[in-house]
């Protein structure tokens, strides 16, 4: 499903993050991801969205070579990613309307996304939420939101990086249940090692610009 091979990248001004990097994830398998900060797990996750350009190396997903910005709206398409900061994630007035933006942008009709909306805050917990405003939500709140963007494109694939920040435990263990019903392929970047226990099946580490497992 995506496949990184020999893949180099830094930042300008900055020391190199990548170096020659090889990685891959196949469908059915549940990922785990860690590694001390700066280490690059935010940026992997930007590299396999498109959202930042290698310096050299090879980003496969589906079988396809990636490299511009129109090879990359499939992978968007397919892929879901939670950003690390939901107020990256959220730019809707209200809870409803961020949650049914992907669905619309796929394609739905307003009354497919509505329903996509209902079930989609049922399964979180956000049921009673979906006139609330954004900007007035708590943290836990928010990120709870980001992930109900993400999980209503039901993506073949998730990304999700620190979902359980800012989550009391019952509204863990509810996100937990939801990965085990309707998510068979993500990769979880998470400090968060109790949570991975029960999320995924490989644990791998981000360290010194290479990944291998843990």
């Amino acid at each position: 499903m995506i496949e990184i091979k020999d893949l180099s990248f830094g930042y300008s001004g900055g020391g190199r993050i990548f170096n020659d990097l090889n990685f891959s994830l196949k469908k059915g398998e549940r990922i785990g991801l860690v590694g001390p900060n700066g280490a690059g797990k935010s940026t992997l996750f930007y590299l396999i969205m498109g959202l930042l350009k290698p310096g050299t190396g090879e980003v496969r997903v589906f079988g396809r070579s990636r490299k511009n910005e129109k090879d990359f709206l499939e992978v968007r398409q397919k892929i879901g990613l939670l950003f690390q900061d939901s107020e990256d994630q959220l730019f809707c007035p209200t809870v409803e309307e961020d949650i049914a933006f992907g669905p619309l942008n796929l394609g739905k009709s307003h009354n497919e996304a509505k329903a996509i909306v209902r079930e989609t805050c049922e399964r979180l917990g956000l049921k009673g939420f979906e006139k609330k405003v954004i900007h007035r939500l708590s943290g836990g709140e928010k990120r709870l939101v980001a992930l109900a963007t993400v999980m209503a494109m039901n993506p073949e694939c998730y990304l999700f990086d620190e979902p359980t920040s800012g989550l009391d435990e019952a509204t863990t263990e509810r996100f937990l249940m939801c990965l085990e019903k309707y998510a068979d392929t993500y990769i979880i970047i998470t400090h968060d090692h109790g949570f991975l226990k029960n999320a995924v099946d490989k644990l791998y580490k981000i360290e010194a610009g290479r990944i291998g497992p843990l």
